[in-house]
């Protein structure tokens, strides 16, 4: 069903009490707990952490840096990225360990990025700010994306010839192929998630810088009705682009109600309610599926919209209470089918597992927030589960991440003694501008990519994609399934980090 009632009328009914609630509303939700005294021991520095995860982020950056930048490694790139679609594209992030812009990925970055702050900003004192700039890198190239109606430029960059180079991204010279979406070959899901970003970053700035924070949220508007009105699966039309990288394996119906959560949280509208509550069904709200990352948002959606129901007491949102609690209980250890490795950590897959622990640390935090601040636990076919219970798993989970398992090595680049040297990165692993000023050509950079030295540019805060299901873990650049960093590994840690950091008295 389109969103058909969302029209010029109603948006500006929406943008005058969007504007008049701007000093009503609080993007930094504070966490309430049933208990005063915090733990008095932490087996990590979770504050440590939290500013090198977001760090990373400096180091992806495409673009023209800033003054402010702090990764000194890294130098321009990129300057010229759209021109071949005659739209400005300069900016963004890299996903990974590669020269390529993929949009999709870059989308649910942003709006994890969001989410992290939105719950935890408050926790994070002095490293608030530098979260919000990872945000703001991301939300001003988004809005360059969706600048034409009807149209996002969902890629920059040909993924299969960038992968036959290994080049600084200062030096890349593959072609920066421009990529869209449009009316024609439409891609409902990587423009709900643009969409969904783009509204959760609205709420990142509200308070900080209204007139952006408005801005976000009325392109956030005009691309959600674009991705419903004109639906399907943008792998499809870009096969042969955005595969096997980033296909759309889940659909796009996840994105359509992640999407319409996000903007029902960013603008109270109950056009958006309504929307939720007759396509949610359809939408695929009640499915069994307990992956949540970049392709899959169904339990991300559960989780935000059932704190419509616990917290803002939406009765017409109860369901979701049942469903977020199905996710919960599907990754709880001797409850549940779910596979650990044998040192403890949640496995889900081979290529970039980590991805999925973070992820759902994340939601197991924030949903214990939730639980918590509405009084009421997790059911799990008759045995209840405290919000105390969520928040020790996720702590096990990122103190695996951090270096409590078997190899006793930290999975995010700089942090702890050990941590992976060799990690599957065109910019650490080849010498810097700075103390190699001549170009390293295409086929030149594979003689560091093959080399057993350790990368020379250390990625301070880059989470690798882990240890196979036996928590192995042979730290070798090839291996880019695990020791490989992306941008959506780092996102949802930042805000559990924050809470961590927080509980232990660090911030």
């Amino acid at each position: 069903m389109a969103l058909v009632f969302l029209r010029s009328f109603t948006l500006l009914l929406l943008l005058s009490c969007f504007s008049a609630s701007l000093f009503l509303c609080n993007a930094y939700y504070p966490l309430r707990h049933s208990h005063q005294h915090r733990p008095r021991f932490a087996s990590h520095n979770y504050r440590d952490a939290l500013t090198k995860s977001i760090l990373f982020f400096e180091g992806q950056r495409s673009g023209r840096l800033p003054r402010s930048q702090r990764v000194t490694w890294r130098r321009d790139s990129g300057l010229s990225d759209g021109s071949a679609a005659n739209v400005d594209l300069v900016g963004g992030y890299y996903d990974a360990g590669d020269n390529v812009k993929f949009g999709f990925p870059m989308a649910f970055t942003t709006t994890m990025l969001s989410w992290s702050v939105i719950e935890f900003g408050g926790l994070m004192k002095g490293e608030l700010g530098n979260a919000k700039e990872a945000i703001r890198w991301a939300s001003d190239y988004l809005l360059k994306a969706t600048a034409r109606p009807d149209t996002i430029y969902v890629q920059v960059g040909d993924a299969n010839k960038d992968h036959k180079c290994w080049e600084r991204p200062e030096d890349m010279d593959t072609p920066r192929s421009v990529y869209k979406i449009d009316r024609s070959n439409p891609g409902s899901d990587v423009a709900g998630e643009t969409a969904a970003a783009l509204a959760a970053a609205s709420l990142v700035f509200r308070r900080s810088d209204p007139a952006y924070s408005r801005f976000l949220v009325r392109r956030a508007i005009r691309v959600f009705e674009f991705a419903d009105k004109y639906r399907g699966s943008y792998s499809n039309g870009l096969k042969d682009v955005v595969c096997p990288f980033y296909c759309s394996f889940s659909g796009y119906q996840d994105e359509l109600l992640w999407a319409a959560a996000w903007l029902h949280k960013a603008t109270k509208n109950l056009a958006f309610l309504n929307y939720i509550q007759v396509n949610g069904q359809t939408l695929g709200a009640a499915e069994y599926d307990n992956t949540f990352g970049w392709d899959n948002k169904h339990a991300g959606a559960r989780i935000l919209l059932s704190k419509a129901f616990l917290v803002q007491n939406v009765q017409t949102l109860h369901d979701y209470k049942g469903h977020a609690d199905n996710f919960i209980c599907s990754v709880i250890p001797g409850a549940s089918s779910a596979q650990y490795t044998p040192g403890g950590l949640l496995f889900k897959m081979s290529d970039d597992n980590m991805q999925y622990v973070t992820s759902t640390a994340f939601l197991l935090v924030t949903y214990a927030k939730y639980l918590t601040r509405a009084h009421v636990f997790v059911n799990c076919g008759g045995t209840t589960f405290t919000p105390s219970r969520l928040r020790n798993i996720a702590k096990k989970q990122v103190d695996y991440l951090l270096g409590d398992n078997p190899l006793r090595m930290s999975y995010m680049v700089g942090y702890g003694p050990r941590y992976p040297q060799r990690i599957h990165h065109r910019g650490s692993s080849l010498p810097s501008v700075a103390s190699h000023p001549a170009k390293i050509q295409c086929s030149s950079g594979f003689d560091f990519m093959n080399s057993e030295s350790p990368n020379p540019n250390i990625h301070v805060g880059a989470i690798v994609g882990g240890p196979d299901q036996h928590d192995r873990f042979p730290d070798q650049r090839s291996d880019y399934e695990q020791s490989e960093p992306s941008t959506y590994m780092n996102a949802p840690l930042v805000g559990t980090l924050a809470y961590l950091a927080h509980s232990f008295g660090q911030l």
